[in-house]
């Protein structure tokens, strides 16, 4: 599967929210508990915090798809 490239709006995005965001969770409740289940890898390391800040340059992996996290352009 391809990547998903997020381009923030900020300096970070919580991990629930950026799971919604993208398409990969169909609710934020859905996000939470996936990340509480241990589905959800944040730089290949396996992340439970589900309000982890998530900030440019890092890898989301969840299922077999991966965000990249992108600067806000200027």
């Amino acid at each position: 599967m391809q990547d998903i490239s997020f381009e923030l709006r900020g300096e970070y995005i919580e991990l629930d929210k950026l799971l919604k965001a993208t398409g990969l969770a169909e609710s934020g409740g859905r996000a939470r508990v996936m990340i509480t289940e241990g589905q959800v890898q944040v730089d290949g390391r396996a992340e439970s915090r589900k309000t982890a800040k998530i900030r440019a340059g890092q890898r989301v992996q969840l299922a077999g798809q991966a965000i990249v996290v992108l600067a806000p352009s200027a």
